[in-house]
């Protein structure tokens, strides 16, 4: 019954973005499936083979390891911080490690390591589904940088993109999430659900966006330029510039929990008459689709609850609602929410990537203003769509 419900979300998903398909002619249908083949291979192997398991530990020891050399940096700045009964702060244990993360990821970029590995994956892409070149690459990209830095990897290509494969780069960009970020995540969520998330979510992306929007591209215009990806004329210079980097994300990720959380706050205290808190309102009213997710019927509520949190806050805020109920919550939910919450898809992103396009092409901007709700649904589409995925094999 529960493959049944999966894969009923799956068909609903998927007919939701037909439905708001503006150009019903022209989906590409093969590269739909085969990514969603891809989806189902990925989990499969990850979770149910031994070579899976030993590459998911792999990697995540790899990110511990780095988790440490970071924590070295951050007790050298706050070391001499007190905390009483073992507690840790937030700020400085979880936040302050996008700093060397940051940094990895832009040494990285100067020592032209990263780009042509994502250039390659994304051309890999590109041939086995028929998704264009510049959309694979972001999508790929989008999974080891935030956002905005996606978004301007790609600038150069600008010019050649219409508003439909503008949405497609733009909901790449939200529905994933930055490497940079993800040493916090594992923090918070279990590890497993946090590393599956990431190729599902680049996978659920390209479907949703090309489902909504669909493009064809001639194969002359058909190309990726990474040739001005970095400036940095130095590695100490790559250091420098993706440390201050990191200290913007974490000083902006900082100041968005401490606005939302006491907005939350206000707001439950405003409804508190009512009896029910809005945690509980959007738990309500996300059952149904949670429950064609996978999610048992006594954990629905709370657990759509966090989903909805995500969408209408940030993730963290949704992560560390989550981890408040992680005792209680069936492994199938886990790793379900935990999936589900492993993006950028919610409001406050859509002000992030207009003001990233406005910086790169003013015209543009507008068009992605325009299609601001639409980039959120297809954005939510996506996660839910990866969620249920993982879903199928717990």
């Amino acid at each position: 019954m529960d493959i049944l419900l999966g894969i009923l979300a799956i068909i609903v998903v998927l007919g939701i973005a037909f439905l708001m398909s503006n150009d019903k002619k022209n989906i590409n249908y093969r590269g739909i499936i085969v990514m969603l083949v891809a989806q189902m291979l990925i989990t499969l192997f990850m979770f149910k083979t031994e070579i899976g398991q030993a590459i998911i530990k792999g990697i995540s020891a790899g990110f511990n390891k780095l988790i440490e050399f970071g924590t070295v940096g951050i007790n050298f700045i706050v070391g001499g911080v007190a905390v009483k009964d073992g507690g840790s702060i937030f700020f400085f244990d979880v936040l302050l490690l996008i700093i060397f993360f940051a940094t990895i990821l832009s040494v990285l970029t100067y020592l032209r390591i990263l780009p042509p590995i994502i250039k390659y994956v994304g051309g890999f892409i590109s041939k086995i589904t028929g998704v264009p070149k510049v959309e694979s690459f972001n999508a790929v990209n989008s999974i080891f940088f935030g956002q905005s830095e996606a978004l301007l990897a790609i600038k150069s290509q600008f010019q050649h993109l219409d508003k439909n494969r503008l949405y497609i780069v733009s909901a790449s960009a939200m529905g994933s999430v930055s490497a940079s970020i993800v040493g916090a995540y594992l923090q918070i969520l279990p590890e497993q659900y946090v590393l599956i998330a990431l190729p599902l979510n680049m996978f659920s992306a390209l479907m949703i966006s090309s489902v909504i929007a669909p493009v064809r591209v001639p194969k002359e215009e058909d190309h990726v330029d990474i040739k001005d990806v970095t400036t940095d004329r130095s590695i100490f210079e790559a250091m420098g510039n993706g440390a201050l980097d990191g200290g913007k994300i974490a000083l902006i990720v900082a100041a968005m929990l401490v606005a939302f959380i006491a907005s939350l706050e206000l707001v439950n205290w405003i409804i508190s008459f009512s009896g029910l808190t809005l945690q509980e309102i959007l738990g309500y009213i996300l059952s149904p689709i949670g429950l064609l997710m996978g999610i048992a019927p006594d954990e629905v509520i709370r657990a759509g609850g966090v989903m909805g949190t995500k969408i209408v806050t940030n993730e963290f805020v949704a992560m560390l609602e989550f981890q408040k109920i992680l005792g209680g919550m069936s492994e199938k939910t886990i790793g379900i929410v935990s999936v589900f919450l492993t993006s950028f898809a919610n409001f406050s992103s859509i002000g992030i990537i207009a003001g990233t396009v406005q910086a790169i092409d003013s015209k543009k901007a507008i068009q992605v203003s325009g299609f601001g709700m639409k980039l959120l649904i297809g954005a939510t589409l996506a996660s839910i769509l990866s969620a249920t995925v993982v879903g199928l094999f717990l």
